[in-house]
């Protein structure tokens, strides 16, 4: 047996324990609101026009979708209403997620793994300041913070598109396709919708900074590790997501018509 290669659990082991550690130090004083403020600002700069001009188009081909298949069903009155369940519940949350992970989180994690070569990682630790509270926590913070923010936007622009796309393109009458707004979707497809936002900002922020950290090898290393925060992240968001969706079917009653 080759003891010298790491155990398959060593990995997820270690970012286990990173998240708690990010975690406990997120609730310890003092908080740094200046970085905070400078990591969310960077943050939102770089994803908010994305996302407006992606989640437009997005809702446009949801609501393409869905108005076939009402159309098939003979239940064209519901095209409203099955577009809100299709962007609140999901369309929202991994867009913005996805964007949050692919700019974001990789920005967190070049960021890091550039301090982290240049040695300010190990100089801070020598003189006692802690990186994970001073680094880490504001750019989790920040994360989590748009996220939320980009999930609402992307609700709005998305509903806003596929109602253009639906009453332009596709004939649909405007008095039908929003009093159908609340015949299936109530207010837990809006909360679940955030909290999963909330949760996919502080799993990007969390990965990106764990591969930063640990990122060797000079600028190289810090490519891979940037590389390898956006997959990790991706792979995590779609589990994530499955099982907040499954417990969310389980424990709140649906709407019928």
């Amino acid at each position: 047996m080759d003891v010298s290669r790491p155990g398959v659990l060593r990995v997820p082991g270690e970012f286990f324990a990173f998240s708690l550690d990010i975690t406990r130090a997120m609730v310890r004083r003092p908080f740094q609101w200046r970085e905070f403020v400078e990591q969310a600002w960077f943050i939102a700069s770089v994803t908010i026009l994305p996302t407006m001009l992606a989640s437009i188009p997005f809702g446009a081909v949801i609501s393409l979708q869905i108005a076939s298949l009402t159309q098939q069903l003979g239940a064209q009155s519901f095209t409203g209403a099955t577009s809100v369940l299709a962007v609140v519940r999901e369309a929202a949350p991994i867009a913005s997620a996805l964007l949050i992970s692919g700019a974001a989180g990789s920005a967190i994690c070049a960021d890091l793994g550039a301090r982290k070569i240049r040695e300010e990682i190990d100089a801070m630790e020598v003189l006692g300041v802690s990186p994970l509270h001073r680094l880490v926590v504001p750019r989790v913070y920040g994360a989590i913070f748009v996220a939320a923010m980009l999930n609402g936007i992307v609700i709005g622009a998305g509903l806003t598109g596929g109602y253009v796309f639906n009453i332009v393109m596709q004939n649909g009458t405007p008095g039908a396709y929003l009093a159908s707004f609340t015949a299936l979707a109530s207010m837990p497809d809006l909360y679940v919708s955030e909290i999963k936002a909330v949760l996919f900002g502080w799993i990007a922020g969390l990965v990106g900074a764990y591969k930063g950290l640990r990122a060797g090898g000079g600028p190289k290393g810090v490519g891979q590790g940037v590389n390898e925060s956006v997959v990790i992240t991706f792979l995590l968001l779609f589990a994530v997501n499955f099982i907040i969706t499954a417990i969310y079917f389980q424990l709140v009653p649906q709407q019928g018509v």
